[in-house]
This record gives structure tokens, C-alpha cells and sequence, in this order.
């Protein structure tokens, strides 16, 4: 036998493999199947977690849109389908197309405020010594880890029309016609305040991470680049700017997605006023199915909000693979040797 083979030290019969350490363990093609279905079985967890959490509430969302419910359904336990009725009344309404230009518009704005503190910001982190840059870098996570629900109510009282610290300060400055000034009474100076919000909560992601990016930058290519003669400018330019490139380019894929879909800044500071003037679509969504009790068109509206992000998202995609797709083509072009201008 194989076995008596390798104890005796005698050839094994002809035809037949040595018996060695190898051959003892499991099969090669076994080995390779346990490890090509090992990623998703750990996977399993996250994936059954997403399912409970975050896929049944699409699914039951997306049944109530084709439904006709209010209070009269859910007190009577009455189940009306209305097909597509609730979203061709979403969609042949002024009212919802006003919001999500009003929607898009307040996020291009916020974001790119956003994108342009948060880069000068981790800039100038980088910049500042170990002492300045820890304390910087503790106010900017605590105004980031600050709950939204408290910061809102920091800015309430800080614009509050009759004991506000705004109000005061610009008194005090002089300008005596601030001293009793409503800022949720108007459109404009409502969203002035939502966006102070939105940027001060917002920006501290963005700083943090991008000051991260800074710190992967070789030295030497900036030595190289001030040997040559570029100053601050063209430094930043020629190699800060394409380092950081690929970060600025995740946050605000991410920054569009949390300020368009931003609810409770908006809605805690004057609940979509005045006059329903500062909705976006979450908070119109929400008035009209739960302060109106309209749930199925409610829920309408939020499927066509998730519907609307996508579309702009896969818009920025697109440019976003464009641009990388042009700058690999620069690159090939240019050879090995050659340096891209």
C-alpha cells in the first residue's frame, strides 16, 4: 500500500503519486471554492441587517404610493389601491416641480460653500503647528458630532426675533433696525439661517478629511516644485490640487447626498415656513403625508425624491468617470518618459 510505501521508504507502484504533506491536505479545487465564497458569507450579516432595516421600509413605503390611505383607511383597516394616481397628481403639480427646483437649487448652493471652506479649512489645517491644528481639529469635531436636533436649537435661540444674540450684537454695532428683526419671517433670510446650519454642521467632514489627503503628499514634490519656481498658487495647482482631487470628489458626492435629503434642519427651524416658502422635498413629503394626512401621497412624493437624487447622482457619475477617463487617455498619450503639462 501508499501508505507502507512512505514508512518503508519503497517506491510507490507505478501509476500511483508519493504520498506527501500536500497530497494529505484537502483538494486544491476545494481550497479555491471555500475561498471564493468566503467573502460573501461575511458579507451575509451586513446584507440580512440592510434587508431588515432599510429594504423592508422601501418596499412597505413604496406600497403605500399606490395607495389611497388617510385616517379614514387606517381607522377603518381599509386597503384602496389607486395605481399610479398619486404620482401623476405629484407630477402634474406646480407646487411639487416649484420644490424640487427650490430642492436642487439649496443643495448646488450649500454644497459648493461647503466644498470651498471645507478645502481652505484643511488647507490651512495642514499649515498650522501640532498646538493650533489639535485645537481646530477639536472644535471641528465637536460642531460635527453636535446632535442636529441641538444645534438647531442653538441657532433658534442664537436668531430668536426678541432675545436673540444676533439681533443684539447688530444692535449693539449700530444697525438699530436689526434689533427686533424676524429671520424666519421670509423666505431668503429663513434659508440664510437653514444654510448656517447646514454649513457649520457640514463643513467639519469635509476639512478633516481633506487635511487627511494632505498628509499623503510627499515633500519632496513640493520642494521640487518651489525649485522651479511656482509659488503658493501654482503649488496648490500642480500638486496639492491633484492629490486632493479624488477626496473632493467622494465628499461631494456625499455632501450632495445628506444636504438633499437634509431634513430635520429644515424642518425644526420654522417647519417649511413661512408659508411653506423654505420646503424641500423630504419636508414636503413629510407635511403632505403626515401633517396632512395624505400617507399615500406622502409616500409618492418620497419615492420620486429618492428617484430625483439618483438620477442627479448618476448625472455626477458620469462626469466624474468622464474626467478620469480623459485624464488616463492624457496620461497613455503622453509616454513614460514625458511629463503631462
Amino acid at each position: 500500500m501508499a501508505t507502507q510505501s512512505v514508512q518503508t521508504g519503497q517506491a510507490p507502484p507505478e501509476g500511483k503519486a508519493p504520498l506527501t504533506a500536500a497530497n494529505l491536505g484537502p483538494p486544491e479545487g476545494g481550497r479555491t471554492k471555500v475561498k471564493g465564497t468566503l467573502p460573501y458569507l461575511l458579507l451575509l450579516p451586513a446584507l440580512a441587517f440592510t434587508a431588515i432595516f432599510l429594504g423592508y421600509p422601501l418596499v412597505t413605503n413604496g406600497m403605500l404610493s399606490f395607495q389611497n390611505l388617510n385616517m379614514t383607511q387606517l381607522i377603518q383597516h381599509v386597503t384602496e389601491w389607486t395605481g399610479f394616481s398619486n404620482y401623476s397628481d405629484a407630477l402634474t403639480s406646480d407646487t411639487f416641480w416649484r420644490v424640487t427646483l427650490r430642492s436642487v437649487i439649496f443643495t448646488l448652493i450649500n454644497v459648493v460653500i461647503i466644498m470651498i471652506g471645507g478645502t481652505l479649512i484643511g488647507l490651512l489645517l495642514a499649515k498650522l503647528g501640532p498646538k493650533m491644528r489639535l485645537l481646530l481639529s477639536a472644535g471641528l469635531v465637536l460642531a460635527w458630532a453636535m446632535p442636529i436636533i441641538a444645534a438647531t436649537t442653538v441657532y433658534q435661540w442664537l436668531f430668536a426675533q426678541r432675545f436673540g444674540v444676533v439681533n443684539w450684537v447688530l444692535a449693539k454695532l449700530g444697525f438699530s433696525s436689526m434689533a427686533d428683526y424676524n429671520w424666519t419671517g421670509g423666505q431668503l433670510s429663513t434659508f440664510f439661517v437653514i444654510s448656517l446650519l447646514i454649513v457649520w454642521t457640514s463643513i467639519p467632514f469635509v476639512a478633516i478629511n481633506l487635511y487627511a489627503a494632505t498628509t499623503t503628499i510627499s515633500r519632496e514634490l513640493y520642494e521640487a516644485a518651489a525649485l522651479d519656481g511656482a509659488g503658493a498658487w501654482k503649488s496648490f495647482k500642480n500638486v496639492t490640487f491633484p492629490f486632493l482631487k479624488p477626496f473632493m470628489m467622494v465628499a461631494t458626492f456625499l455632501e450632495v447626498i445628506w444636504i438633499f435629503k437634509a431634513f430635520p434642519h429644515v424642518f425644526a427651524i420654522n417647519e417649511g415656513g413661512p408659508d411653506r416658502l423654505t420646503e424641500t422635498l423630504p419636508v414636503y413629503a413629510f407635511v403632505e403625508g403626515v401633517g396632512n394626512q395624505h400617507y399615500g401621497a406622502g409616500a409618492a412624493i418620497s419615492v420620486l425624491t429618492i428617484l430625483i437624487l439618483l438620477a442627479l447622482m448618476s448625472y455626477y457619475l458620469r462626469i466624474v468617470l468622464r474626467q478620469e477617463d480623459a485624464e488616463d487617455a492624457d496620461g497613455a498619450s503622453a509616454g513614460p518618459g514625458e511629463k503631462k503639462s
